[in-house]
């Protein structure tokens, strides 16, 4: 596995539809190995193909929910890593939510952004392989934007605002 470098705007490839994946070879498999320990490293909730310049239909995605441990204190959940091919969001709620999102390919920017609180989706896993998915919350907020990456959207086209955050602000997003 190798760290990759990830592309920030202006890069062309983050404002380009990204090509279906049709080829479950040894090199994807080592891309999506890379994807995550990228992710992971950066660190990131969630990763697209564009981020890393190759414009190809695959996201990566690992989230935790928060729990309360026995002291009532909030601590982190155990985390669930999803890789996705060829993702499509097939059904929406009607519900929206605004929430504050960042992107590790617009450093040093977050935006108030509108997503659907409920998504269904359906692509194929690493092996090729059928599946569905359900999401809702954050998770879904999660997938909305790594699918936007996809289709060549960044934040900021959905954002009803965007602005340079503040330490405080930073930190409580990683």
């Amino acid at each position: 596995m190798a760290l990759r470098t990830i592309v920030t705007l202006p890069a062309p490839v983050l404002r380009r539809k990204a090509r279906p994946i049709t080829k479950f070879d040894k090199a994807l498999q080592i891309l999506i190995d890379d994807m995550i320990e990228t992710m992971r490293q950066a660190p990131g909730v969630g990763l697209a193909a564009p981020q890393v310049g190759i414009s190809d239909r695959l996201i990566v995605v690992e989230y935790g929910e928060e729990e309360e441990d026995e002291n009532g204190e909030i601590i982190e959940g155990p985390k669930k890593l999803y890789v996705m091919i060829n993702p499509e969001i097939v059904k929406f709620s009607e519900e929206k939510e605004l929430g504050v999102e960042g992107c590790l390919s617009i450093p040093g920017l977050v935006g108030e952004v509108e997503r659907h609180s409920t998504i269904q989706l359906k692509g194929l896993n690493r092996r090729g392989q059928p599946m569905k998915l359900k999401a809702e919350g954050w998770l879904a907020r999660i997938f909305q934007h790594e699918v936007d990456h996809l289709n060549g959207v960044v934040f900021p086209d959905r954002a009803t605002k965007v602005w340079k955050p503040s330490v405080d602000e930073e930190e409580d997003m990683v």
